[in-house]
């Protein structure tokens, strides 16, 4: 009897200890795969912000984003993937900085660099940028897909 005991013991034990493993890996969050497009060049760097409050973007200094990742410029592509996200809105940025300077050098308004966000195909005086618009939901693991654009 006490044998039996035993092993009802060690079973419920494994149970118990699976069920919290799938409950942990679920619960440690999304994954965000960014993928950009038609770089110029593959000088400097592309550095890929997200974002999650509104009003933080603009960002012109680049420090008002949640998490950061730089990616390797190839053959005009590049990207990243950001990991452990909790669901939520959010929206990224793409810098193609080219001096290495972790700034968006800009010519009066405009970006000099390339740069793209979430949502946007085009950037204007009477389409700037902002959280709201470049925002989007993130319930699950997704892939979002930004063209570079260059003035």
């Amino acid at each position: 009897m006490k044998t039996i005991l035993k092993t009802l013991v060690v079973i419920a034990g494994i149970l118990t200890f699976g069920s919290t493993m799938a409950q942990d890996s679920h619960n440690t969050g999304f994954s965000l795969r960014v993928e950009a497009a038609h770089f110029r060049n593959s000088e400097g760097a592309a550095l890929f912000a997200l974002y999650n409050e509104e009003g933080s973007i603009p960002d012109e200094k680049l420090k008002r984003y949640y998490k950061k990742e730089t990616g390797r410029i190839v053959n005009g592509k590049a990207f990243v993937t950001f990991e452990g996200l909790p669901a939520g809105r959010y929206a990224v940025t793409v810098l193609h900085d080219e001096n290495s300077n972790g700034e968006i050098d800009k010519t009066f308004f405009y970006p000099k660099e390339g740069f793209g966000l979430t949502n946007f195909e085009k950037i204007s005086l009477s389409n700037r940028p902002d959280f709201r618009k470049a925002s989007f939901i993130l319930s699950e693991d997704t892939m979002k897909r930004i063209k570079l654009i260059y003035k």
